[in-house]
């Protein structure tokens, strides 16, 4: 298999986790609220990783240690600012919001031909999600743009983490970043209605969203432009339509189906041109800590 093979099926790995750590996430919303089970997948992914990885931050540069700390403010900030336009806007509405930041960066990161793939999948984003059916509440549009941005800047931090961290441990250094920024914003309205099976179940939760994801999407990082990766992500809302359909027994009209023709192709396209020119072995390699391998 191909590095860029391996990256987009990485990739691909990873959005079929979030969907069914979302799927798994419903069942919190009414004891804690959306931004409280996304507070506490978080915190159990910053003592997993922290406790598993055993990073230490001393044996990083300046440099790599500085992009570990704004990735894990970041990926707080999507985590939150995405649940809070959910809670204004339609589902679709928002989702479509948030993908300009991936989208965005597509565009941005693309050279030559490789920019009509973001275009087709920016073009399918939106027959997918039909944000012109919602309403428009302009504090949930902030939240969902504010969220869009935060994931253009996830994804760049986390390519450049990959890059210069060795292992998963800048993945390790991040993540209780983006638990402390998590709980100090949220975590005071949701301590209340705490309880040991709630708790318990954030655990199990955090496993599937956001670890195994996020270590699928820094994998797949070392081994994609971020051009390509932006618009990999852009199947997200294809695979959500899919579930609904299979699961859900929510069948799409005419309009989503396309939108689905559109991104598959742009997945495809960006596939197959999104290797990176050359395999990026970290340039800071830290020691293993004592008695691991």
């Amino acid at each position: 298999m191909t590095p860029t093979r391996a990256g987009s099926t990485m990739a691909f790995a990873s959005m079929i986790f979030v969907q069914l750590g979302l799927a798994a996430s419903v069942g919190l919303f009414d004891q804690v609220g959306p931004e409280g089970a996304a507070w506490l997948r978080l915190a159990w992914a910053g003592v997993l990783l922290a406790v598993l990885v055993r990073p230490r931050p001393s044996a990083l540069s300046r440099s790599a240690l500085r992009a570990c700390l704004a990735l894990g403010v970041v990926t707080a900030g999507i985590t939150i600012l995405f649940m809070a336009a959910v809670a204004r806007l339609p589902l679709g509405t928002a989702s479509a919001l948030e993908f300009l930041g991936p989208l965005g960066v597509a565009v941005a990161r693309g050279r030559g031909g490789t920019k009509l793939w973001p275009a087709l999948a920016a073009v399918g984003v939106l027959l997918l999600t039909e944000p012109w059916r919602g309403g428009a509440d302009l504090l949930g549009v902030g939240y969902a743009l504010a969220a869009g941005a935060c994931w253009a800047a996830y994804i760049l931090l986390t390519q450049r983490v990959g890059d210069e961290v060795s292992g998963l441990r800048g993945l390790a250094v991040s993540m209780p970043v983006a638990a402390l920024v998590a709980t100090v914003a949220v975590g005071p309205s949701v301590f209340a209605d705490l309880t040991w099976r709630v708790v318990l179940a954030g655990l199990g939760l955090a496993v599937l969203l956001p670890v195994v994801p996020f270590v699928l999407e820094l994998l797949a990082l070392r081994r994609l432009t971020t051009a390509a990766f932006g618009t990999l992500m852009s199947l997200e809302p294809a695979i959500a339509l899919v579930v609904g359909l299979v699961a859900l027994r929510q069948v799409p009209g005419v309009a989503p189906v396309l939108g689905i023709a559109f991104v598959v192709v742009a997945g495809i396209g960006a596939e197959r041109t999104g290797g990176r020119a050359e395999a990026v072995a970290p340039a800071r390699a830290e020691p293993a800590p004592a008695g691991t391998t």
